[in-house]
Parts: structure tokens; C-alpha cells; sequence
């Protein structure tokens, strides 16, 4: 788990938690807005609700705080796309259902996809890769989905590549905001990326 990554002095989990979810929404506003380096901890703890000497009992470093929010996001992501792809009868259709409901997320959180993008080469190393192996696992939760419904091996290329295509497909429509919503519709978006699955099926 993320926050046994991240030392706090406060024994109380139920307010650790507590506090690092307000760190992480008042967190995430203002690297959404200014960026992650341009943001002080100072602002951090403002936008939190509470006190400059308050934030250093829950995290040591700004980088701390970087990292529950990618995790967070992740967190949010994985749950909500496993409730998406549960399968009780795997088909075509079911397929089909489960990855457009994976784009709608993408939509809803689009704003949160980009700061991921933008802010995790600010991570050291060590807490890079771990908030880049959440992303295998979205990776790999819709690889499950592939396997099942089109009753292939876990372990084909083929399917993993197809897996990397869809996650990424999805995050395309709010890294590249820019240029693809000004180009097509959510709709037109989400056809056109089911149209390329069902060659590819």
C-alpha cells in the first residue's frame, strides 16, 4: 500500500487517512493548475486545511505528497474498472460493454490522467516504479478481459498489445485534449477506437 511507503509521526490510521485525503484533493487542485514543481507545501497544507508544521506530521517531503496523489489516481481508476470488466458471461458484447465503459472513465477523469502524465518523471526512481507497476496493473486487468471473452491465453502478444492499445486509447483522450476533442466527439471518439478493436478481434 501507498501509505506504508510514507512515513507519518501520528499513530492514529483512521486520521492519517483522514488527513492524507485532504492532502491529496487540495493537493491535486493545485497540480492541476500550476504544476507539481511550481506548487509549495506551504500552498499544499493551505489548500489542505491546515497547518505548514500539520503536513509534516502525515508526509517528509513534497514528493511524498506526489506520490499518494498518483496513487490515488490509480486507486481510483483500478476500482472503478474492475467493477466495469466483472464478466459473468463472457461475449464479444460483454467485451465490447466493458471497454466503452473504460473510455467513459478516461472522460470523467481526464483532468487526473494528464497530471499523471505530466508530474510522475518527478518521482524518484524507486517511488516511479512502483506508481508505474499500478499502471501494469490497469494493463493487466484488461488483459483478463481480452483473454476471457475471446477465450485466449493470458500470454499472447497479440492480446497484450491489444490491452496496451485500449488503456492507452483511453488516456489519448485527455493527454492529446488538445487536438482529438476539437477533431471528434466523445461518441464519435469511442466508435471509431471499437471499430479498430473489432478488426483487430
Amino acid at each position: 500500500m501507498a501509505e506504508d511507503r510514507i512515513l507519518s509521526s501520528v499513530k492514529d490510521q483512521q486520521l492519517v487517512s483522514k488527513r492524507r485525503n485532504q492532502l491529496i484533493k487540495g493537493a491535486m487542485r493545485l497540480f492541476q493548475e500550476k504544476g507539481f514543481h511550481r506548487t509549495t507545501t506551504r500552498e499544499i497544507a493551505k489548500e489542505s486545511g491546515f497547518s505548514i508544521g500539520t503536513l509534516y506530521e502525515y508526509i517528509r517531503t513534497k514528493e511524498d505528497v506526489l506520490f499518494l496523489v498518483c496513487e490515488s489516481i490509480h486507486d481510483q481508476v483500478r476500482d472503478r474498472i474492475a467493477v466495469s470488466v466483472e464478466v459473468e458471461n463472457p461475449s464479444l458484447e460483454s467485451m465490447r460493454k466493458a471497454i466503452r465503459s473504460f473510455f467513459y472513465l478516461m472522460d470523467d477523469m481526464q483532468d487526473e490522467i494528464l497530471m499523471l502524465y505530466q508530474e510522475t518523471k518527478s518521482l524518484k526512481k524507486e517511488t516511479r516504479d512502483f506508481v508505474l507497476q499500478q499502471e501494469r496493473a490497469v494493463v493487466d486487468i484488461m488483459i483478463k478481459l481480452l483473454s476471457t471473452c475471446l477465450e485466449r491465453n493470458q500470454e499472447d502478444k497479440e492480446i497484450c498489445l491489444i490491452a496496451n492499445n485500449i488503456v492507452v486509447g483511453g488516456h489519448m483522450w485527455g493527454f492529446r485534449r488538445w487536438i482529438i476533442q476539437k477533431q471528434f466527439t466523445l461518441e464519435e471518439y469511442i466508435d471509431l477506437q471499437m471499430k479498430h478493436l473489432d478488426q483487430l478481434t
